[in-house]
């Protein structure tokens, strides 16, 4: 049995050419399913949330959410789309435990928004991303398979279904083929998927969260020589992180390199990306329009948006996230390199509501762009989720700018409070971490520093005050960090002269 060699990712995109396609899932925040009256909270017992209509019984009809439908005409248009004047729902016909019906209510040939675009800027180039299509359709339900080591039907004992989430209403923003990327067609898949996140988020049409589902994306990934025509693609399915979407274009790149290298041939496949390895796996042979056997849904009416309806949503959009940074820059008074790391961190929102929150900018970004950074790298989880809000950063902060702690005080009582140990105030209190001010406590220490380095202390007498920094650290070494710097500087400088 033969064994592909996998090449380096530099060797890889320098023999081939990348060309990727996103296809984005966006669950909107609606109160009740696309077509029925369901509730759509998120994390309710199994099949609670299901009715006759949303389960597929005979006889059942289904009724469009008009805020379904509003919601994706936002969508298109914050993504500078054509809306259409008249489309229409279409069934999309499969055999999968997931959708009782046997089909998905969704749009084929008619879509809602055609023709948009996305402007992404990384170290001050912009790149566009095309927009095919925009469509409103309705998620499936879940399937749980129990009983193996990989959580997937093979190997498993059993599979449990659960259709609290089908009939739920589904964006699908699907890009043209994005060429000409070169190496950096990892780092601009990320980039436009949270572009794509801010906007959705600005809209308030979802909460985005891709941990939960709401935010899912399928990334299309094939190589070619040079002046060769397109090469086979492959369709990571549902990766839920920015990380993974970036992750994902990268090892297909080397895996598919390899392959080719091998003289082996590319199919047209799903694959599901791998957490922990960082890789895709085989999944199932990529149907194509014809299998799935479109026809119009005929229990629907056409969706026929008022010219004045949508140039009233269109007027009624939001701040873009790309203005909005460019204010929140100047505001700040950051460089434009310094924001565009902010952003890339997925941090603008959470410095943003540090600041309302009473911080200042210096302060919040300091904490979100380091410490808390630092953790959401480490254990490879966004930063909104690293375990710290913006309230808490801030309340973190004014303890700082209030004295009762230092700043590598404060780091320890970061770390309670990623753990769950309550708010800052609360973490300081009960692991015993507020600064020591009381110079009657600290006369001690400082005395005893003194008595241990009678060199400094000399020094320090001879009017050398630049030396007390070293009886000053002792002090805070032998009260763990807890004294105030600016006290014990005070008290030896008295004390010497």
């Amino acid at each position: 049995m033969s064994t592909t060699v996998l090449p380096t990712y530099d060797d890889a995109v320098a023999r081939y050419e990348p060309v990727i396609g996103l296809e984005t899932h966006v669950e909107l925040g609606t109160n009740t399913k696309m077509f029925c009256g369901c509730p759509t909270e998120f994390g309710a017992e199994p099949n609670t949330q299901v009715c006759p209509v949303c389960l597929g019984l005979p006889g059942a009809l289904p009724v469009a959410n008009r805020a379904g439908i509003e919601a994706t005409i936002r969508i298109g248009l914050a993504l500078n789309c054509d809306i259409a004047s008249w489309c229409r729902m279409a069934r999309k016909n499969y055999f999968y435990p997931d959708m009782p019906k046997n089909f998905q209510t969704s749009q084929y040939d008619e879509p809602l928004c055609v023709d948009g675009y996305v402007d992404v800027e990384i170290e001050g180039e912009t790149f566009r991303i095309e927009i095919e299509r925009v469509h409103l359709e309705e998620d499936t339900g879940k399937s749980l398979h129990v009983g193996g080591a990989t959580g997937r039907i093979h190997g498993a004992t059993e599979s449990l279904v659960d259709y609290n989430r089908a009939g739920i209403p589904l964006v699908e923003i699907v890009t043209k083929p994005v060429t000409g990327l070169g190496s950096r067609a990892p780092e601009i898949a990320r980039a436009y998927v949270t572009e794509l996140r801010d906007i959705i988020r600005s809209l308030g049409v979802s909460d985005v969260r891709m941990e939960q589902g709401s935010l899912r994306c399928d990334v299309n990934t094939s190589l070619n020589k040079p002046g060769d025509e397109w090469g086979t693609r492959t369709e990571a399915k549902n990766v839920n992180s920015l990380r993974s979407v970036e992750r994902a274009v990268r090892s297909e790149i080397i895996r598919q390199a390899g392959v080719l290298d091998g003289g082996g041939r590319i199919h047209q496949e799903t694959r599901h990306f791998q957490e922990d390895t960082g890789d895709t796996r085989p999944g199932r042979s990529k149907e194509t329009a014809t299998d799935y056997r479109y026809f119009p849904e005929p229990d629907l009416v056409p969706i026929a948006p008022d010219t004045a309806w949508v140039a009233e949503l269109k007027a009624a959009l939001p701040e873009r996230p790309s203005s909005k940074r460019a204010r929140l820059r100047v505001d700040w008074g950051i460089s434009e390199s310094d924001m565009q790391s902010v952003a890339n961190a997925g941090a603008v929102e959470l410095i943003e509501e540090t600041i309302l929150a009473g911080a200042t900018a210096a302060g919040a970004r300091k904490w979100w762009m380091g410490e808390l950074a630092r953790r959401a790298n480490e254990t490879g989880v966004e930063l909104s989720l690293v375990g710290a809000t913006p309230a808490q950063v801030a309340q973190l902060q004014a303890l700082v700018d209030e004295g009762k702690i230092n700043d590598k005080l404060a780091r320890q009582v970061l770390e309670g409070v990623v753990a769950g140990e309550g708010d800052p105030a609360v973490v300081m209190k009960t692991r015993g971490l507020e600064v020591v001010s009381d110079t009657g406590a600290l006369q001690t220490a400082v005395d005893e520093a003194i008595a241990a380095n009678p060199d400094i202390a000399a020094k320090i007498r001879d009017g050398k005050l630049a030396a007390a920094g070293a009886l000053v650290g002792a002090v805070m070494k032998t009260t763990r960090g807890q004294a105030d710097a600016k006290t014990v500087r005070e008290l030896i400088l008295a004390r010497l002269s």
